[in-house]
Order: structure tokens, then sequence, then C-alpha cells
């Protein structure tokens, strides 16, 4: 059992809470490991993560080429040709979904600050395991930044008004103007979430017009998405790719048209990761680790009966039957039972 040795290195800090208290902890797979006696927490003083063989740069290149469409197989051909290691899927899988809500949680503490008057909705048609899913976008025609993403089952009235108070609350204002397709669901949608006093332009979709070629640019940008959804086999995968997408688009990727920039910076949100090798290194709280954590999935049996979660786990109380016998009456003749 490795001795916990006091260290008094100035150079050495936390990564957690940045305090100079820390003390030398054993090794780890032969490298130093320290011990903060403030935060109680370990760490090691390199950039390597904890319990991962990948370096952080190779996972961060493949969250980038997978939500800038790159495939799985791809990803995993790239890592092999560059890095000479080529993980599995299950690994690439692991990478992006620990991360992918790493940086969801992480960016739904920023808000944007100058969001335009003008928004523009579109929607388009995914297929999911067989199944035809909608998917609502949402973006912001100043900034180009994407207010909300939404993934349904059908296209209907109330679909639309969910987007619309989803972006209107990301934009903390109502727009002036929103700009939508001929599609029906808008029309009733948009007076619900946004009232009556937002005026709604159904546009064509190859009209010469500004905002309908804002549209075609954000659907190029969408096809390249569209790749690698084809690979997600239920709703729930596809809700948490939407939702880092939002992430990777607003505040990693730049564009031309704003000079270079994200919409995030055009936006005025002073996001302090710039990108997904930043997000990786992040130091992360033990809370925020425990919020990461994915719940264990409890397999029940067809047609038992589901206990309660506060019951999971508790062994169950044995109910033993007890026979009813004859009540005994002593009688008052010599003490015989009847």
């Amino acid at each position: 059992m490795n001795k916990v040795v006091n260290q008094n290195n100035n150079s050495v800090t936390c990564k957690y809470c940045q305090s100079a208290n820390v003390r030398k902890y054993g090794f780890y797979k032969d490298v130093q490991r320290y011990f903060c006696n403030d935060c109680k927490r370990k760490f090691k003083a390199d950039s390597t993560l904890f319990h991962m063989k990948t370096p952080p740069e190779q996972i961060s290149s493949a969250l980038n080429l997978y939500y800038s469409g790159t495939s799985i197989n791809e990803i995993r051909d790239f890592l092999g040709q560059e890095h000479s290691n080529k993980p599995s899927k299950k690994s690439v899988y692991g990478w992006i979904d620990k991360y992918s809500d790493l940086a969801i949680k992480t960016a739904n503490g920023y808000a944007p600050v100058g969001i335009g008057d003008t928004f523009v909705a579109d929607e388009t048609v995914l297929d999911i395991d067989g199944q035809n899913v909608w998917m609502y976008d949402i973006i912001d025609e100043k900034t180009r930044f994407l207010l909300a993403t939404r993934i349904s089952l059908s296209r209907t009235t109330h679909d639309a008004q969910m987007l619309m108070e989803s972006a209107s609350k990301k934009a903390g204002k109502v727009p002036k103007v929103v700009i939508t397709d001929k599609n029906n669901s808008y029309v009733d949608g948009i007076e619900l979430a946004l009232g009556a006093d937002t005026e709604h332009i159904q546009s064509r979709p190859f009209a010469h017009e500004v905002n309908t070629q804002l549209i075609e640019r954000f659907h190029g940008t969408l096809k390249g998405r569209l790749k690698v959804m084809r690979g997600l086999k239920s709703i729930g995968t596809a809700i948490q790719f939407t939702d880092a997408w939002l992430v990777y688009y607003n505040y990693f990727r730049p564009h031309e048209s704003l000079g270079s920039r994200t919409p995030a910076e055009v936006a005025g949100i002073r996001f302090p990761y710039k990108n997904w090798a930043e997000i990786i290194r992040q130091p992360v709280s033990k809370e925020a680790e425990i919020l990461t954590h994915k719940t264990p999935r409890i397999r029940v049996a067809k047609y038992r009966i589901k206990l309660p979660p506060t019951h999971i786990g508790r062994p169950r109380k044995r109910v033993r039957t007890i026979r009813k016998r004859p009540h005994v009456i002593p009688s008052i003749l010599g003490g015989l039972n009847v």
C-alpha cells in the first residue's frame, strides 16, 4: 500500500479548486497522483485523463468529426491512420455519450444577449430505425444562433408552438418576425406561443430573398449531420445528438458569413471553452460527475410488477402464510375442549 507523503511544492496545484494545499498520493500506472486537502479530490499533474487509454486530443478529434458529419467507421479509420489507434465502436460511442452530456450541461448556463428581431424556422424528416421523425430548427437571422431544435413524431400545431416557446425563452425576447415555409402547423403555433403581434411570413424555398437563402445555407449545414443521424437507433439518442450538435454549431463552429466567428460570439456570449478539447479537460465537480453518471438500467421481466424506485435493491419481505386452526373454547365441564 502506497504511503501518503506530504507535498510542499507550490508548482503543483489542484486541477479542480486551484489550491496549493496538495500532497503526493501514490502512483497510478507509473504516474504520480496527488490529493487535494481542501476539496478532497485526487488528480494528476499532467493533462491526461483518469481511466482513459486514449489521449484527450484524439477524443476531441473524434467528437469534432462526429458532429461535423463523419460516420463512426470513418472516425475509427482516421484515428487508425493518424495515431495508429483504432478504437472499437463502443469506445467511440462512449466518448460521444459522456462528453456530449457534459457539453450540454455546460452550455445550459449561458444565454445570448444580442439576438435580433427575426427568427427563421424550418423542419426536415429523418429516418430513425425505419420510422419517420421530424426535426424542427429555428435560428436567429442576425447572429445565426441556433435557438432551439426539436425532435417529434408529428408535424402539428403543438410541435410548432413548443419550438417557438423554446426559442423565445432561449433568446429572452419575443421576435417581431418569424419566417417559415408553407407548413400549416406554424400558422397557429406561432400565434399561440408568441402572440398576435409577431408577424409570420411564409416564404418560398427558391425565392430571391435573403431570408430564404439563409434557410438554404443552413440546410447545407444540416445535410452534414443527417449522414450521422442515419445511424441513430432511438428517439432518445437522436434528442441527445441534436442537443449536443446545437452546442457544437453555436459555440465551436466558426461561420464565414460572421467573419470566422461563432454565433455565440456574435450573440455576446462569453463562453470559456473554444473546442471539444477544452470541454474534455475542464475540471468537473463531484456534483457534476454524479449528474453525468448514467443510471444503470434495470431489466424487468415481462408481466411482472415493477417495484417503486425507493424499493429497488431492497430485499422483498417474505410473507408467511399461517393456517387458521379451529377456535379452541374451554368447556365449563371439566375443562374439556369442544
